[in-house]
């Protein structure tokens, strides 16, 4: 059975982490515009301001260089792509939690319904590219959510170091039957091996 608060939880940390990374895209791809926007001017400023072209063949030269270096970098980083990438993504991950909250539990086709969001929810994920998200972003939304007691997307759980937990082994466990036999062994073993180092 698929649970909804958790897959819910799991499409609203990923709404706004794709939201907080096309923000970044978007500021990426305006640093790189900004430039190609003054060299242009710059280039047509010059040519208006001379008559000889060999007064202004340097300069022409030097502002047509740092054009291409600034379109081959833009071309290389593909801000622009992925600006719309985690657009497109925050979107539709928003969609699902909106298809989540609005479900009707006295529906009969409800269990077909989640697990239709799902499958939606895990295609959604192979398709994020989470290379290209900051890891401030990761580690922000991990925070959270993980604060917040909310449940997390797999590929965020450990970005804040979450994932390290000591289980402690008491005699009350034992007693109670919450460990079994072959937990409780390996355990014994590996203690073993640590004190005789």
């Amino acid at each position: 059975m698929i649970n909804i608060e958790k897959l819910l939880d799991k499409c609203e940390s990923m709404t706004l982490l794709c939201t907080r990374t096309a923000t970044y895209w978007s500021y990426i791809k305006l640093a790189f515009n900004i430039p190609l926007v003054f060299t242009n001017s710059s280039l047509c400023i010059i040519n208006s301001i001379s008559t000889d072209a060999n007064t202004i063949k340097i300069p022409n030269i030097v502002v047509n260089a740092i054009s291409v270096l600034i379109i081959s970098l833009s071309n290389n980083i593909k801000a622009s792509e992925k600006f719309e990438i985690f657009k497109k993504l925050s979107q539709q991950f928003m969609s699902l939690s909106q298809e989540l909250e609005s479900l009707d539990y006295n529906d009969k086709n409800i269990n077909e319904q989640i697990k239709l969001i799902n499958v939606k929810y895990e295609n959604l994920i192979q398709d994020c590219a989470f290379e290209d998200i900051p890891q401030k972003h990761k580690t922000n939304v991990g925070k959270l959510f993980g604060e917040a007691n909310r449940y997390l997307p797999i590929q965020l759980n450990g970005t804040i170091g979450n994932n390290v937990v000591k289980r402690n082994i008491t005699m009350n466990n034992i007693n109670q039957g919450n460990i079994n036999n072959s937990t409780l062994q390996s355990t014994i073993d590996l203690e073993a091996k640590i004190g005789s180092v």
